[in-house]
């Protein structure tokens, strides 16, 4: 069984990379932008007539937000041109495809109290209120338009001790400050990005093992349990650091970014749980095991 993994150096490509080695049965071919880039419809068909992969990972992506709003084109260029290239050789190559998605293609604005709200679920309407979530709403309806064989992963607020990421921001600027101020008003939900990784492989194992149900195909929400505010994130991982920092929680307001946040963005995880049998760890959890890594 091939897979190939489109941003292999990225921080999910490299989550990929580091858990690979659990899965003998795979045979991994990871490509950096430079080795395929999936805005070049014809260095995808090249690639995939050299691998011939059974499944495709899609974690090449445009994920600067606040850039993305005066580089738009750029941003639609890899998000949605990509993601349709990706498609289009999929299909050609009866590849199934696994594209990861954003938990920005909702506005996050909830109109019911948010502990009533067990979070958005797959059939939601998305509602994006910046370039970055656009463009990646137009690559999941690109997708959805070309080729039925996809596994959309919607995923939120992604960490690890690979790349850039909050958490490693956070550590960074506790060794040089004595005081932060963090936003405690968007509450979401992080995701260990190696937990996403073999989310991943435990539905192309499942999928190779016997013929998939074309209703098995579509969207899927997967984070980590529980929910916080960025002001939560940071404050417990200091805590599990046994770092002292002044560390103040803060109003969306007082920190204006080019780019619109969600509100309110956790995901409900039941149809990937249910149909694929995942047990999924609790955020704090997973949050201590790459705190471990560093």
């Amino acid at each position: 069984m091939v897979v190939l993994v489109t941003g292999g150096n990225g921080q999910l490509g490299q989550a990929l990379q580091s858990v690979a080695g659990n899965y003998p049965s795979i045979d991994f071919v990871f490509c950096n932008s430079s080795q395929l880039d999936i805005t070049n419809l014809e260095q995808c068909k090249s690639v995939f007539n050299q691998f011939k992969p059974n499944f495709c990972i899609n974690t090449a992506a445009y994920t600067a937000v606040d850039k993305a709003e005066s580089e738009p084109e750029k941003a639609f260029d890899i998000n949605t041109n990509g993601a349709e290239n990706l498609a289009v050789v999929c299909k050609e190559s009866d590849t199934i495809l696994l594209h990861i998605s954003t938990d920005f293609v909702f506005s996050g604005d909830f109109s019911t109290p948010l502990e009533m709200t067990k979070g958005y679920t797959e059939t939601d309407k998305p509602n994006p209120t910046g370039v970055y979530g656009l463009t990646k709403l137009q690559g999941e309806q690109s997708i959805q338009n070309i080729w039925e064989k996809h596994f959309i992963i919607r995923t939120s607020w992604v960490y690890s001790e690979f790349a850039n990421n909050f958490m490693k921001t956070m550590l960074r600027l506790a060794s040089e400050r004595e005081s932060l101020s963090v936003v405690s008003d968007q509450i979401g939900t992080p995701t260990y990005a190696v937990d996403l990784a073999n989310a991943l492989l435990k539905i192309i194992t499942a999928c190779h093992a016997e013929p998939v149900e074309a209703s098995y195909f579509g969207i899927y929400n997967f984070s980590n349990e529980g929910q916080c505010s960025w002001y939560e994130f940071a404050k417990e991982i200091f805590a599990q650091k046994d770092i002292n920092i002044d560390l103040k929680p803060i109003p969306t307001s007082a920190y204006p970014t080019p780019a619109k946040r969600p509100g309110y963005s956790v995901l409900d995880k039941t149809k990937i749980k249910t149909i694929f049998g995942l047990t999924i760890n609790n955020w704090e959890d997973s949050l201590s095991i790459c705190l471990s890594k560093i």
